[in-house]
């Protein structure tokens, strides 16, 4: 069950299916990775201050996680590993970040953190593909 849990997802999926599942998985966490999260985790202070501002409880543990996952979520994701884990954890950073600071932006400021959220919830919902550290993982017994 934890091993589903972890590291599950559908499987035998079409070559079309695997190809675009791969694609959409690498480019979005490169882009997250190093659109967003290496400077969060590099200057941490910035999403710690908003935190504090915003009066989250704990707003360096808070900024901490919301750096991480755009960091180390973002890795985990490149290459299908922790892919359900990761992609929860940046989906509750991408909908933090569209209640807290893009709710009342026009749609254009709020597209990007919206698609960030919605692939997320794909990863979450449809795993990793069969091309991924994910699949590899759970064909062994």
């Amino acid at each position: 069950m934890v091993k589903k849990l972890l590291f599950g997802g559908e499987r035998d999926l079409s070559l079309a299916t695997n190809l675009g599942i791969t694609l959409l998985r690498i480019f979005a966490g490169f882009g997250l990775l190093y659109g967003h999260g290496i400077d969060k985790v590099r200057d941490p202070s910035g999403i710690i201050g908003f935190a504090t501002k915003t009066g989250f409880p704990l707003p360096w543990l808070f900024g901490w996680a919301a750096a991480l996952s755009e960091f180390l979520g973002a890795g985990l994701l490149i290459f299908g590993l922790l892919t359900r884990v990761s992609s929860f954890f940046i989906a509750c950073t991408m909908l933090t970040g569209f209640l807290f600071v893009h709710l009342n932006d026009p749609f254009a400021k709020q597209e990007k953190v919206l698609l960030y959220l919605f692939v997320a919830l794909l990863f979450l919902i449809k795993g990793s593909g069969d091309w991924s550290v994910d699949a590899l993982i759970s064909k062994r017994n």
